[in-house]
């Protein structure tokens, strides 16, 4: 039986990815800062679905948190199979106006982690000649979007430059691009959404589902809806300038995730 990690995994995203792969079998190890959650979240899934979950409380704004899972992605008795990067947030208010401490944590989280846990996987998944990371970014990462949407376009280019660098060893690596999705996100950022269009929402679930058939056919990018799909592909031929002119006026309050 096949084991995945999963960052941020009591919430959003990251609980649809536990949902669906505990249901798929999987054996997990989930990390996220609260430990009671993860426990809930750990005997649900193991009643629910007969699988292993493993309880890894980590705070990935910290050394000691990034290096607790890199650590434990390393265990080659313990091999993990698949990674999640799910672990993210986003910062109400503009450029200036968000502590700078804040715009820190979210590089450090978002970059920093994302990068030496990567590393540490798929290194371990290079030996055994398998393996996947998921790195979730968003529909920001194409659009001026300040920190958050920078943090995103990082791990976008990122994930699909390893992914080029690491063909043919068995890991495959993809970068994740949701839009709004219905979680905590957008509430623990104290973020409003009223302003949000219905049809824009999408269901984290059948994202999840959407995502990991993308993963098996080899992607390193997944728009994972054809109404982001398209609205990304009219950003594309879209002036830097107008974009720039549209986020100033609502990207920065309401950040994709």
């Amino acid at each position: 039986m096949t084991t995945a990690l999963i960052t941020g995994s009591t919430a959003g995203i990251g609980a649809a990815f536990a949902r669906r792969l505990s249901a798929d079998g999987h054996n997990l190890v989930l990390v996220a800062r609260d430990t009671k959650r993860l426990q809930e979240q750990a005997t649900e899934l193991h009643d629910r679905h007969g699988i292993e979950a493993e309880v890894l409380t980590a705070d990935l704004a910290t050394d000691d948190g990034i290096e607790a899972v890199a650590t434990r992605l390393a265990d080659r008795k313990n091999p993990v199979d698949l990674l999640v990067n799910n672990a993210g947030f986003g910062n109400k208010g503009r450029f200036l106006d968000v502590p700078m401490a804040d715009e820190l944590t979210m590089l450090k989280v978002h970059c920093e982690a994302v990068l030496r846990l990567t590393a540490a996987a798929t290194e371990a998944m290079r030996e055994r000649g398998r393996g996947g990371v998921v790195n979730v970014a968003s529909v920001a990462a194409f659009v001026p979007r300040g920190t958050y949407g920078a943090s995103k376009s990082w791990v976008v280019q990122f994930t699909q430059g390893a992914a080029k660098d690491l063909a043919g060893s068995g890991v495959r690596l993809m970068a994740l691009c949701p839009g709004f999705v219905r979680t905590e996100f957008h509430q623990r950022a104290g973020m409003g959404t009223d302003n949000i269009p219905g049809w824009m929402w999408l269901d984290a679930d059948k994202l999840v589902a959407a995502a990991l058939g993308d993963l098996a056919r080899g992607k390193s990018l997944s728009i994972p809806d054809p109404r982001y799909k398209a609205l990304m592909g009219i950003v594309k031929v879209t002036p830097r300038g107008l974009l720039g002119g549209i986020s100033s006026r609502t990207g920065r309050k309401y950040g994709p995730q």
